[in-house]
């Protein structure tokens, strides 16, 4: 990790706002871990403004969370059912994550058993694993936003320290995501390429050689929602394709699906 301190707000009241979060679910034994730009400047040194601080948790811990913050006196929110929740002290806020809005990324056991220890704005904590981050991240291809920098640069500093089995297995059947980045990384980085190990490049390529070898199907699948809620609506609105994220392919409800694509009206509003 980085030693340079994860700089990532100047407001001293914002800063005051996460350091009570952080102080208030320590006090209660609440397991957390910090992702988002503070774990990200703690692991690469890479600061950055943010409007939030983000905060992983179990999703069979939520309740318990925003009980414990509503008890201090912050007011606290479901803002997406599958995914997010919030608390608030007036226009801030933190983010609750339980899972990703792809529903893909489910926080779990093992993130917690793999979190490494830090400080955040003086506060002991865990940090969101680097492996965790990379899958998570790995998704995110927006119009307006595009995580593929934040992903070359955690392979440019830990790619020789990773734990390519794990994080090949968070990735799961989407492998080709990951994939997408290490040929990336290769582009960006021409003279790094060799911190990928040359057997995970070995097996992404020969799951890649397998599936072009097999005759494509007649399937209907549009996979392109799992990287943008927005761009790929109208394959499944217009065009008839089956969206990736609802079942039997993906873990989000149709209600759960609505509210989030409703969202994106609201966000452009807001």
């Amino acid at each position: 990790m980085n030693d340079t301190p994860a700089r990532v707000t100047f407001d001293a009241q914002t800063d005051a706002f996460y350091r009570s979060v952080l102080q208030v679910l320590n006090g209660a034994g609440l397991p957390v871990l910090v992702g988002g730009a503070y774990a990200f400047a703690i692991y690469t040194g890479i600061q950055r403004q943010t409007k939030d601080l983000d905060l992983f948790v179990r999703g069979s811990d939520y309740s318990r969370l925003t009980d414990v913050l509503g008890a201090a006196g912050y007011q606290t929110q479901l803002t997406f059912p599958h995914w997010l929740g919030k608390v608030y002290s007036g226009s801030l806020f933190v983010d609750i994550i339980f899972n990703s809005g792809n529903g893909l990324t489910p926080v779990e056991d093992a993130w917690f058993e793999h979190a490494p220890d830090a400080e955040v704005l003086g506060i002991p904590a865990k940090l969101m694993p680097v492996e965790e981050m990379i899958a998570s991240k790995a998704f995110i291809m927006e119009r307006e936003r595009f995580d593929g920098a934040d992903v070359a640069h955690l392979l440019l500093l830990f790619a020789q320290r990773l734990d390519w089995k794990r994080l090949l297995g968070l990735v799961g059947p989407n492998w080709r995501v990951l994939l997408s980045h290490v040929v990336l990384f290769g582009f960006i980085y021409p003279g790094e390429l060799a911190r990928i190990p040359a057997w995970m490049v070995d097996e992404l390529v020969a799951r890649l050689r397998a599936e072009t070898d097999v005759p494509p199907g007649d399937e209907r699948l549009c996979r392109g929602t799992l990287l943008s809620r927005e761009q790929y609506l109208h394959d499944i609105v217009q065009e008839g394709y089956v969206d990736a994220r609802l079942p039997p392919y993906g873990t989000l409800r149709p209600e759960d699906l609505a509210v989030w694509t409703e969202a994106i009206k609201d966000e452009k509003r807001g």
